[in-house]
Parts: structure tokens; sequence; C-alpha cells
């Protein structure tokens, strides 16, 4: 059979709305991913929400703004948020006028976060809450080897942008990738970035993503909120 994509049955709007953690955000189900939205990730947006207060943010792979909305939601000082699609980040511009957010808090930059990061790195910027939240490295435990790379790469860049005291909230959603690899790729970004860093917190996807028995991969998401000493 053709490989097709579209809808089954019926018609939808380009664009729908919901709220989520007492923000709107416009989502678009037929072009964007997954389902338009990254309901995955809905109690640690809320999360970020509450650790984000008088911090300068940066917000790294931030789709559609979800967690830079709650991060300035809670209180930030400043948000720069990173995404390489333009389309993305021009939603996620509609999203923080959607809910009368501040948008001269925010420097929203489209561009490719591993040579932005080298960037701020050798610009010496510093933040106080950064969060990472890539795209599947690993399609597979197959290429989990060089995932591991790709993660330690950014998790050590963000070490070094961190203040003394400053929070790293990062991510796998890799399937590939265990909980405890994650954790020893993070060890290794801090040890390489000559930091030390303390583990306070473990992040899952939410519970409306449950995970089966018999499929131990689909515990995908994988995260971790590290303060720098």
């Amino acid at each position: 059979m053709p490989i097709e994509s579209g809808l089954a049955h019926g018609k939808i709007p380009e664009n729908v709305s919901i709220i989520e953690n007492g923000l709107s955000y416009k989502l678009n189900l037929m072009e964007g991913q997954k389902t338009g939205f990254y309901l995955d990730q809905s109690k640690n947006r809320k999360r970020v929400m509450e650790l984000a207060e008088n911090c300068d943010v940066l917000d790294c792979f931030s789709y559609t703004g979800g967690f830079s909305m709650n991060a300035l939601s809670g209180g930030a000082k400043s948000i720069v948020t990173i995404e390489a699609s333009g389309e993305s980040l021009s939603t996620a511009k509609d999203n923080f006028q959607i809910n009368d957010l501040p948008l001269e808090k925010v420097d929203f930059i489209e561009g490719d976060v591993f040579q932005l990061l080298r960037k701020f790195r050798d610009s010496r910027r510093s933040f106080d809450l950064i969060i990472l939240d890539p795209p599947k490295f690993a399609q597979s435990a197959s290429q989990a080897g060089s995932a591991s790379r790709g993660y330690k790469d950014i998790n050590l860049l963000a070490f070094k942008l961190l203040r003394p005291g400053g929070i790293l909230v990062t991510f796998s959603c890799s399937g590939g990738i265990s909980a405890e690899l994650f954790q020893k790729i993070i060890a290794g970004a801090a040890l390489d970035a000559n930091v030390r860093a303390e583990i306070v917190e473990r992040l899952v996807q939410s519970g409306d993503h449950p995970v089966s028995l018999n499929f131990p991969e689909g515990n995908y998401l994988k995260g971790l909120i590290c303060i720098k000493d």
C-alpha cells in the first residue's frame, strides 16, 4: 500500500487552541510536530514555571515556546529562546502575544543550538536557568553511541554557561538511551566542563503517557534537574 498522511475522516480547523497551566497555545494539528504540541512535558513545563523566578533563562530547542512561556509566567527576568525552525519560532511569538506576555523580555533566535551555545560560551554569556529539550538523537538502541556524544556536547556547554548555583533542566526523549546511561552522560559532561553539580530531581513523561510492561522503551522521556555548585 502507498504511504500516505492526512485525515482519515472529516475536517479539522487549520489552528486550534488549548490551555495548559493557565496558558493558551495555538496548535497546528496537521503540520505541527507530533500532535502539534508535546503533551508529555506538561508537568515538567509547570516545574520550570516554579523554578524560574528572577532568573535569566536560556531555552534551547524551544519549538513553539512552551518552556519559555512557563518560565516567564513564573517570574523570569529574561528569556533567550532558540529554535531552528522559523515557522515554530513565529508560532512561539504568537503564543506569547495571545497570553499578553511581555515580548521585550524575550530574545527569539532562529539557529542551530550547538553553534549558538559555543558562541555564547566564547562571548562569556551566562544564565541562571538553562532548559535543554532536544529532539530524539537516537532512533534506536543501535544509535545510542552517536546520540550520547550529542547529548554530552550540549550539556557540557550548558554547564559552562550556568552561573554558580544555576539550574540545568535537561532531557532525553530517545528510547534507546536508558535513564542510567543518560545520567552517566550528564555526569561526564559536568566532569569535562570542570564543574561540580548535583541531581536534585528526576523528571519523566506526564501520567497520560503510561509505559507498557512489555515495552519498557515506552519510558522514553528522561529528565534531570541539576544545580551547579
